[in-house]
């Protein structure tokens, strides 16, 4: 081989080492160059308790991307997370009120009792998504906006409109309370991104849902059942969708009809700004993660320094085209 073959090849090879490195740590440094700019912007940033409210405030975005996660390995979308927050907020709130005019049933129930009628109707509504879109093949589109209209008529429909007030303090207790200091919302975030991690990275499951997301038609011809795959991860989305309700319910003290509007679109830009691939089959929980945690710093830096939130709409639109365009220039170049 002669020497400028030899520097060709490491020119190559340097060039790719860099597009990888910034592929796997690009979104890492991302977020530290935007706390240590807004660090220096302004004094409170970096304090205890401003770090302590942008953990509470990624917290539920947090759990609704790493569902949103799943769905999108495999090429899919849900726009309907939004409107399972506030259905399974309000249904789960009227079981745990000591409001005679609010509660329902004999309510107050314990908050267990409360907890698992959340998850429970975010579990129907991801599996009534995952059987329309898995079984009639429904593009997830169209299957998802209907869902995201009827989950909020029915929310109004429950609770007449009105909010579910004065929630038993045991279920306040997962939006307020805390385990060592640490405040039990970050505690879920945290659980539910150990769990999802371990379930994407280390089961037959996880691998299946790349492999769906990858190429669905090689996937069904190797033996994996893709219609499950599809209807499991759609089950998943409303279950996290569900327990984001009830972790907005307890936070804020009551159960509002209006809760969860837009909050897709936050948890979408969570995981494309994560590293995610729309194209499905490439991604991870850990840049879904730090995508959200990017959005909350974000919000939070912009309300430090005193910009309306108009303007955090229009970076939020602008880092979800443009980490978009990355994606589709990263796959052109495959």
């Amino acid at each position: 081989m002669s020497l400028s073959d030899n520097k060709t090849a490491t020119s190559w090879f340097s060039s790719d080492r860099r597009r990888l490195l910034i592929q796997e740590y690009g979104i890492f440094l991302a977020f530290l160059l935007l706390s240590f700019i807004l660090s220096l912007s302004n004094e409170y940033f970096l304090t205890s308790g401003n770090i302590s409210n942008i953990l509470l405030q990624t917290s539920i975005n947090g759990v609704l991307a790493i569902g949103m996660t799943f769905v999108i390995l495999t090429r899919g979308i849900d726009l309907s997370v939004g409107s399972v927050v506030a259905l399974a907020g309000i249904v789960s709130g009227s079981l745990a009120t000591t409001s005679a005019t609010a509660g329902v049933f004999g309510a107050p129930y314990p908050a267990p009792v409360a907890l698992a009628a959340g998850i429970l109707v975010g579990l129907a509504c991801g599996t009534i998504v995952g059987i329309i879109v898995s079984r009639f093949a429904v593009p997830a589109f169209v299957a998802t906006l209907g869902m995201l209209s009827a989950a909020r008529g029915m929310t109004l429909i429950y609770g007449g409109g009105k909010p579910v007030p004065g929630l038993i303090p045991d279920f306040r207790w997962i939006g307020t309370g805390n385990i060592i200091g640490i405040p039990m919302p970050v505690i879920i975030l945290a659980v539910v991104f150990f769990v999802s991690w371990w379930v994407l990275n280390r089961t037959r499951f996880g691998r299946y849902i790349y492999a769906v997301g990858g190429n669905p038609h090689a996937a069904k011809t190797s033996g994996i059942n893709v219609t499950r795959i599809r209807f499991l991860v759609y089950t998943i989305s409303g279950a996290l969708s569900g327990l984001a309700g009830m972790m907005l319910s307890a936070r804020t003290g009551s159960a509002l009809p209006q809760a969860g509007v837009a909050y897709e679109l936050d948890a979408i830009a969570a995981v494309v700004i994560g590293g995610t691939s729309l194209s499905g089959g490439v991604g991870r929980v850990t840049g879904t993660l730090i995508g959200a945690l990017i959005i909350g710093v974000m919000n939070n830096g912009l309300d430090l320094l005193g910009i309306q939130s108009y303007y955090q709409q229009v970076l939020k639109g602008a880092l979800i085209v443009g980490a978009v365009m990355l994606d589709q220039k990263r796959n052109q170049g495959q």
